[in-house]
């Protein structure tokens, strides 16, 4: 037995495997992976986090103060994420009675546990944008050739 082999091995000696506070049992791992996809899955497609930006920026936006604060999306677009956010309770929406019709939205409690989170994302963008550019820009090129 090599010596390298002979001093790595402990678990033979002392008859256990110590446990790493990084290891997880598959069921584990496999909860906390569905876990983390039924979360993203609230927040994924092209507008959802563009629309929570904007209400984190302004709390309570109007359906048409969001129209055009958001440039290419469109109006029904617009309704379905928006739907899909209230569905999931990240956003409200407030209906006055009044006419022509009022439409607020705002954040949950839940949805303004996001802020941190975004800013996060936001941070590394800034600071990884011009790799991640330089690595697209890199990789069309190879597709290319």
């Amino acid at each position: 037995m090599p010596y390298t082999e002979a001093m790595t091995r402990t678990d033979r000696k002392v008859g256990y495997k110590p446990k790493s506070k990084y290891s997880q049992d598959s069921a584990g791992a496999e909860a906390a992976a569905r876990d983390t996809e039924s979360a993203l899955r609230m927040i994924e497609g092209r507008w959802k986090l563009v629309i929570l930006y904007h209400l984190f920026v302004r709390p309570v936006m109007r359906f048409s103060e969001l129209e055009k604060s958001i440039s290419g999306i469109s109006q029904k677009m617009l309704i379905q994420q928006l739907r899909e956010l209230e569905k999931d309770g990240l956003v409200q929406r407030t209906i006055y009675p009044q006419v022509p019709p009022k439409v607020e939205y705002s954040l949950t409690k839940l949805g303004r546990t996001l802020i941190e989170p975004l800013h996060a994302l936001c941070r590394w963008s800034e600071k990884h944008l011009a790799e991640l550019e330089a690595n697209r820009a890199r990789a069309k090129a190879n597709v290319q050739n």
